[in-house]
């Protein structure tokens, strides 16, 4: 793969089409993902799965042709066995506590900075980042007026008004990235880390646990043999855009590529 980096002035390529218009402003993932998305539609021309006429476009936005030839292609290339039995197994052995349980509890209150239309991300994460160091310097007996403090001046939740409580919450009462940094873990107290969201950065103070009930492997084998599918599926997917991005001369994105094929 020939990469060349870019001037300010350049417009980012993938085999001399390209990615977007000259003084458009887009982020490195947005300029990897076209990147890619474009690299598979010039695939799939030169498989016979889309017409060679078919318009790249520069905003981003593949067409109805382009994205089944996609599908198609992916489906044609990648091989995703089926995990075997002793891996579904093993894996529902080393994450049933984390993965598989239902009725898991924890009560929990936050301090939201939130992420809005134009707003200074660097200094919004300075901002909560202090805020966390804050409330966590606080001892036990001190850390509940501290840390109602700076709910109630500083997020940007109604809870604010609350010190920030949320309350029991389970599961499905919150957004799932939110969920994956509170439930599966023993932690109590204070995270030691932000919490990122959707919504924004949070910092959080898990205030009691009540443990869920862990579920056999025989109830939940679909959803482990779907995970270990996906995981795979990843992996693959990863493995086929390095090998393609590896014959294409690419200019102004950098992207992991490799000489030889991946994919077995």
């Amino acid at each position: 793969m020939q990469t060349t980096h870019p001037t300010e002035a350049t417009v980012a390529s993938i085999n001399g089409v390209a990615l977007h218009n000259a003084g458009d402003a887009l982020t490195a993932d947005e300029l990897r993902q076209r990147a890619y998305a474009e690299l598979l539609r010039q695939t799939a021309i030169q498989k016979g799965l889309l017409d060679a006429n078919d318009d790249p476009g520069t905003d981003g936005m593949a067409s109805e042709a382009a994205s089944t030839a996609i599908e198609t292609l992916l489906e044609q290339e990648l091989l995703v066995p089926e995990p075997s039995e002793e891996a579904c197994r093993r894996h529902h052995a080393a994450n049933q506590a984390s993965h598989y349980t239902t009725g898991e509890r924890v009560h929990v209150r936050h301090i939201l900075f939130a992420v809005t239309p134009g707003v200074d991300l660097n200094a919004l994460r300075k901002q909560a980042e202090g805020t966390l160091l804050n409330v966590r310097c606080f001892d036990n007996n001190n850390t509940n007026d501290a840390f109602s403090k700076a709910a109630s001046t500083l997020s940007n939740c109604p809870s604010g008004a609350d010190g920030g409580q949320l309350g029991w919450l389970t599961t499905t009462d919150c957004a799932p990235e939110f969920a994956k940094e509170l439930f599966g873990h023993p932690e109590v107290g204070v995270l030691p880390r932000l919490v990122h969201s959707r919504f924004g950065l949070h910092v959080v103070e898990v205030l009691a646990r009540e443990a869920g009930l862990a579920q056999p492997f025989e109830s939940v084998h679909g959803a482990v043999r779907m995970t270990l599918k996906q995981q795979t599926y990843v992996t693959a997917l990863r493995q086929y855009l390095s090998l393609v991005a590896g014959a294409a001369s690419v200019q102004g994105v950098d992207l992991e590529a490799a000489d030889t094929p991946l994919v077995q």
